[in-house]
């Protein structure tokens, strides 16, 4: 059995360097890098943690100052490579460009002469890399990489000089690509700030005719079920009554992506939280102030004890309203009330004392359309530039590849 196995894996590298181009060969980690894993009480050094190396990136997010760490540390130098162990599928990869020390929860890897540096920070950065760290991982919880697997695995090793090619050539599309990113960020953040600085503007001008009040004057307020009839975990069914939670409100809108269901009889028993075509969803517990409309096609759900509802007067306009809660001086103001530790909340009593501006009903009609058309620009344009924010993302994906299969 073990020369049948033997012989596969001759044959499969074989194979694997028969497509590799000319120069190239496959290594095994440890047979071209060091891991210095000598620990130690490190002062007067610049600190590196998990949470100063941005995932995906290589991007370092810390202090290049000194920093005190009373725990053991791994010391590192500007030869190395920092690839952080605990749940690696983070993909969290640093090349320094200082000396310092690094928690213990990240691998120094020191690259021989005939690896280069930056060429192995890439390959790092690579999803099949990152897969294969990964796959070697223990415990459930904290997924931890093992280090004496990982250093099994094979890289591929072109000539220095290809390698420096490839850096180089990666080093500029990624360059690109970056500056790229930042501006779709941008102008994602400034469509968005454009429509919440016309909303805030709507509500600060008031104009003739307008009046503020409580919500529990011009709306009937309710929330979702908390008694011991509150739906169990082994009470929910594949396909029933839609039972909405916080993650189902997204821009406004109810989505069904990883909708929970009752059964028409445990809605039944419920005697809080059935919905209507209207209704405004409000996030009261938890991530606070999230908001949506019931649609026609979710008329009659209900929902779970995060989320409360409420049901305009005919003197309220339900979009406006909807408008209103997503305004600057209402997000405000429910950041500065919440309250709670352990889960934030904003109560029910909260809700109905809550004091908004409300102008005549033609006014609240006209600004609607108004509110409702920059809305769905504002959309529009978010959409697009997430879309390139995806693309961007998948090229960087493409280039990474092509760099470690010869084909770049």
């Amino acid at each position: 059995m073990k020369a049948m196995q033997n012989r596969e894996r001759e044959s499969a590298g074989q194979h694997q360097g028969a497509a590799m181009k000319k120069g190239w060969q496959t290594k095994k980690l440890r047979e071209v890098c060091e891991f210095d894993k000598a620990q130690g009480i490190h002062r007067g050094l610049p600190y590196v943690g998990l949470e100063h190396i941005e995932s995906h990136t290589a991007r370092f997010i810390g202090s290049s100052e000194p920093q005190p760490v009373k725990s053991s540390t791994f010391r590192f130098s500007d030869k190395h490579v920092l690839y952080g162990r605990l749940r690696p599928y983070l993909n969290k990869a640093l090349a320094p460009d200082f000396d310092g020390h690094c928690s213990t929860e990240i691998f120094p890897l020191k690259p021989r002469p005939e690896l280069s540096r930056e060429y192995l920070l890439f390959w790092l950065l690579a999803d099949a890399s990152c897969d294969r760290i990964n796959a070697t991982c223990t415990g459930a919880r904290m997924p931890r990489a093992q280090m004496n697997d990982v250093l099994e695995i094979e890289i591929p090793v072109p000539p220095l000089a290809e390698q420096q090619r490839i850096v180089g050539l990666l080093d500029e599309a990624f360059e690109s690509l970056a500056t790229a990113k930042a501006n779709a960020e941008k102008n994602l953040q400034n469509a968005r700030a454009l429509f919440e600085s016309h909303l805030q503007s709507v509500f600060t001008q008031r104009g003739l005719g307008w009046v503020e009040k409580r919500l529990e004057d011009v709306c009937v307020i309710g929330d979702g079920n908390h008694s011991s009839n509150y739906p169990k975990k082994e009470e929910l069914v594949a396909k029933g009554v839609p039972f909405i939670r916080s993650t189902n409100l997204v821009d406004g809108e109810i989505s069904d992506e990883d909708m929970r269901f009752l059964s028409p009889e445990k809605h039944a028993q419920l005697k809080k939280g059935h919905l209507k075509t209207g209704d405004i969803l409000f996030t009261n517990r938890g991530e606070i102030g999230k908001t949506a409309i019931v649609d026609a096609g979710h008329e009659g759900s209900n929902l779970n004890s995060q989320i409360a509802w409420l049901r305009c007067s005919e003197t309220l306009n339900n979009r406006f309203l909807f408008h209103v809660l997503n305004s600057g001086a209402i997000k405000s103001h429910l950041e500065l009330s919440k309250n709670g530790a352990a889960l934030q909340q904003f109560t029910i009593r909260q809700i109905k004392e809550l004091k908004i501006p409300i102008p005549p009903k033609d006014q609240q009609r006209a600004l609607v359309v108004s509110l409702d058309g920059l809305s769905s620009e504002t959309q529009r344009l978010a959409r697009l530039y997430e879309r390139k924010l995806v693309a961007l993302e998948a090229l960087k994906r493409s280039l990474l590849h092509q760099a470690f299969s010869g084909e770049l």
